[in-house]
């Protein structure tokens, strides 16, 4: 009985690395050569015309994996009766869809049904970044496209979170709180509507650079008189369109946007990370990449569960 249980607890351990093992770099080498240059080349247009899509496909990546998994269940349309997780609240200002389609559009003629949805967010996401300045680094692809898409399954931490609570859900998917204010570091490319942080204007919020607060106040407005909470902000209101440690430096002096970002460097649990970040970019980049890499293998399917979508918003 002992031993039975012993290779019980064994197989516990080893069956997922056996699964994960089957991510692996250039993993469409053999069945689909381009596929890597295929999606760099349709992001490379979408940035030129449009560099703040960087900020929107590590989001668009970032809510993916934090809910089932890295299977592109996030990229499936809602049909009558039937709703996705893409029309869950959090999900309401998320964007980058129009890449990922483009993007598999093209190859699905260049070698159909072999390359995944779920795997051209993750290559996008990579290939944006470094777009953006930050760091070129190899993804481990072969993940297949989730079967299922359910709105009541999201729980992502939101923009009011405390760094408790978003660790408490950063924690739940593997992560460690290092990883978790690396991963929000990715808001040094980010963008917030008002409707995210208005609450903390108006002199509300006394944690917020006076000058940021009065300058947030002129877009949007204060709590009792608000202006258009669509409109939109650099969470990184001084290298807004790079990827560089800018973001821990400016919460550091008190001008983070939102609550969340704010809170990082509050914190007694988080604010050694920011400093470290904010002393040190290449820390904060190699520490990023470790942790990106890392999310992009919570809930993999991998092998022949799931599938491979012919289109990215429906299941075959």
């Amino acid at each position: 009985m002992m031993m039975k249980l012993t290779i019980f607890v064994v197989l516990l351990f080893i069956l997922p690395l056996a699964s994960m093992a089957q991510l692996r770099v250039n993993f469409y080498g053999p069945s689909c050569p381009r596929a890597e240059a295929i999606v760099r080349q349709v992001v490379q247009k979408h940035f030129n015309a449009d560099k703040t899509i960087t900020g929107g496909l590590l989001r668009l990546q970032f809510h993916d994996c934090f809910v089932n998994g890295c299977d592109a269940s996030i990229l499936i349309d809602s049909k009558k009766g039937n709703q996705s997780e893409k029309d869950a609240g959090a999900n309401g200002t998320v964007r980058g869809f129009e890449i990922i389609d483009e993007a598999k559009k093209l190859l699905e003629k260049a070698c159909p049904s072999t390359v995944s949805c779920a795997d051209i967010i993750t290559l996008a996401t990579r290939d944006s970044v470094g777009m953006a300045g930050g760091p070129k680094y190899a993804v481990p692809t072969g993940r297949r496209d989730g079967l299922v898409s359910n709105p009541n399954a999201v729980n992502l931490p939101g923009p009011g979170s405390t760094v408790a609570q978003a660790f408490q859900i950063f924690r739940s998917n593997g992560m460690s709180l290092n990883e978790m204010v690396s991963l929000l570091g990715a808001h040094t490319v980010g963008v917030a509507h008002c409707g995210f942080f208005i609450n903390r204007l108006g002199g509300s919020d006394k944690t917020m650079d006076a000058t940021l607060n009065s300058n947030l106040g002129k877009l949007c407005g204060t709590p009792s008189k608000p202006k258009n909470n669509n409109q939109k902000t650099f969470l990184d209101q001084n290298t807004s369109l790079v990827f560089d440690n800018q973001f821990y430096k400016q919460i550091l002096d008190r001008k983070g946007v939102l609550f969340i970002d704010q809170q990082l460097a509050l914190d007694s649990s988080s604010k050694g990370f920011v400093s470290g970040f904010a002393a040190n970019g290449g820390s904060f980049q190699q520490s990023f990449v470790n942790a990106i890499i890392k999310m992009g293998r919570i809930g993999v399917k991998v092998g022949k569960a799931g599938e491979i979508r012919r289109n990215c918003r429906a299941f075959n």
